[in-house]
């Protein structure tokens, strides 16, 4: 989520992101997943996950694992796929729908396991960035794809709603 609104310029107010959602119905939780890096205190993400886990949601941390490359670069990684996948696989069967905030493929054949159990899935990604920052085979498998960029006047700081639906962008213009 973080690359897809850099690539849109879209600074995310989290506290707006989280009211929109609630407004489209009953939220069970608000989940953000991240690695930490061991050096916590001087990491600019632990702000946030503070401001996070005080504010509606809950915040999934792991550590980074820290290796030297090929070229003798210390390099941090840190992925959150395996927890996401899990988390989805659990709550199937207490939700009837689940919205990932990710365009990575590898969650597809999350997204089809969770739908087999009766689960809408909505993916919230962006397609208008060049390249595009949601692989095509998770777009096809959601039930509803939407646009990151479509949701920016409701979520970005400093943004204010439009003042009529002329102004809203076409894909949110639909129930108007």
């Amino acid at each position: 989520m973080f690359a897809t609104a850099k690539s849109l310029d879209i600074e995310i107010d989290f506290k707006k992101l989280l009211q929109e959602f609630r407004s489209r119905g009953d939220l069970l939780s608000a989940r953000y997943y991240t690695a930490v890096p061991d050096e916590e205190d001087n990491s600019p993400i632990v702000p946030l996950i503070d401001w996070l886990d005080y504010n509606g949601y809950s915040v999934v941390t792991k550590p980074t694992k820290t290796f030297t490359d090929a070229e003798g670069n210390r390099k941090h990684k840190g992925n959150m796929d395996v927890e996401i996948a899990v988390d989805a696989m659990e709550l199937a069967s207490k939700v009837s729908e689940i919205i990932l905030f990710s365009g990575d493929g590898d969650f597809r054949t999350v997204i089809e396991a969770v739908q087999r159990r009766g689960v809408k899935v909505s993916v919230v990604s962006s397609i208008v960035t060049r390249p595009p920052m949601c692989a095509d085979e998770l777009r096809r498998q959601t039930d509803v794809f939407i646009d990151l960029a479509d949701l920016k006047a409701k979520i970005s700081r400093g943004a204010r709603p439009p003042r009529d639906a002329s102004q809203l962008p076409q894909s949110l213009r639909s129930g108007v």
